[in-house]
């Protein structure tokens, strides 16, 4: 709230040194903003969903959704430089997956939290 004045109209020095010696550095911060970027858009949180029930290629993805090979391919150079995704090649076809668990993790609490 803009123009607030704290009820004993002083800041408590020693909770802000506290809490100021704790937050990480900005530069941590501005990364963190650019991974949730990534989980910002409809399309890729889809992809994510996908692939954290199996293993698939940009052709079963593009059939699960409904979209086009190439709009699947281009979602996934993305999510594969966020290091969010992973690939595999088996002969001609190449497997994605997500690079771990934290990335499942990430996606579960924020369903999690939009249902609550």
């Amino acid at each position: 709230m803009e123009g607030h004045i704290c009820g004993d109209g002083g800041i408590h020095e020693d909770i802000v040194a506290k809490v100021s010696a704790e937050l990480p550095d900005e530069a941590l911060l501005a990364e963190a903003a650019e991974l949730l970027k990534i989980f910002g858009d409809p399309t890729r949180l889809r992809i994510i969903s996908a692939l954290c029930r199996s293993e698939l290629c940009v052709c079963d993805i593009a059939r699960l959704l409904g979209m086009t090979q190439s709009a699947i391919s281009h979602q996934l150079r993305v999510l594969k430089q966020a290091r969010l995704v992973s690939s595999r090649r088996d002969g001609k076809t190449i497997y994605y997956s997500l690079c771990d668990d934290h990335v499942q993790t990430i996606y579960s609490y924020a369903l999690e939290h939009v249902m609550e």
